[in-house]
């Protein structure tokens, strides 16, 4: 009878029992056709026997004035005069970078627009404010009509 060679045995799965400190000894290196894992490669290698993972797309540079022009354009919904100019900004940085100006392009319009709006808005509301309170100040107190239209002056 022979006692079997422990070299040729396969590792147990189950851990050697604790010796004097009551720690587990690691298990002893398997037969020679068994080889220890492999640290991890470093990005961009691949570990032996395995394909490369895919790499994706690289990284683009951010492009000046693309962030700025969206704000341009929200802001010249909100703050025409501040969305136009942030536009301008935007604009010329994008003609530098030599990236697509659209976005900033109708920041500017639709800031220009609106503040023209805006303008022609305020212009008429002090005007007819101007007029009822000359109408006041010529009437004087009380309550008037003039022409089929009421005033109430104080």
């Amino acid at each position: 009878m022979s006692t079997p060679d422990p070299q040729n045995q396969p590792p147990s799965s189950t851990p050697p029992p604790a010796q004097d400190g009551g720690f587990p000894v690691p298990p002893a290196p398997g037969p020679a056709g068994y080889a220890a894992p492999a640290a991890p490669a470093a990005p961009g290698y691949s570990a032996p026997g395995y394909p490369a993972a895919p790499q994706g797309y690289p990284a683009t540079a951010p492009v000046p004035g693309r962030t700025l022009s969206i704000v341009g354009l929200i802001l010249a919904f909100v703050l025409p005069l501040v969305g136009m100019i942030l536009s301008l900004v935007a604009r010329s940085k994008l003609k530098k970078a030599g990236a697509p100006t659209g976005l900033a392009t109708a920041g500017f319009w639709v800031g220009l627009i609106l503040t023209i709006v805006e303008i022609i808005g305020f212009i008429v509301i002090v005007m007819l404010f101007s007029s009822l309170f000359s109408m006041c100040s010529d009437l004087g107190p009380g309550v008037w009509d003039v022409n089929g239209v009421t005033y109430t002056c104080s």
